[in-house]
């Protein structure tokens, strides 16, 4: 099931802008604290690199991603959820813009 709308939190109106604009993604903390990201990556095949662990839910469009460590990509549509390590890096080829939520911990 697809994210539509998240209640009750606190939006960056100021986006944050990543790879010269291929990438743009808002913060969003909920009530608990919880910090998400909200973004859409335009077509491009990035490499992104992370801190604390991730989980990407693709809300419209589609990717194909490959962990760190991996050689097979793997296809993430709407509704589909894929898993980063913390401290590790993943690549992403996207040729229809990706709408996310980036769930971070």
């Amino acid at each position: 099931m697809t994210t539509e709308k998240i209640d009750g939190v606190s939006v960056s109106t100021k986006a944050s802008v990543y790879f010269d604009g291929k990438c743009v993604s808002h913060a969003v903390v909920l009530a608990d604290g919880t910090k998400k990201s909200v973004g859409v990556i335009l077509p491009a095949t990035l490499t992104f690199h992370t801190g604390a662990p991730e989980k990407m839910e693709c809300v419209a469009g589609a990717c194909e991603y490959k962990l760190d460590g991996t050689s097979e990509w793997v296809r993430s549509g709407p509704g589909d959820t894929f898993s980063i390590p913390g401290d590790s890096k993943f690549d992403i080829r996207v040729v229809e813009a990706y709408h996310y939520i980036c769930h971070f911990g």
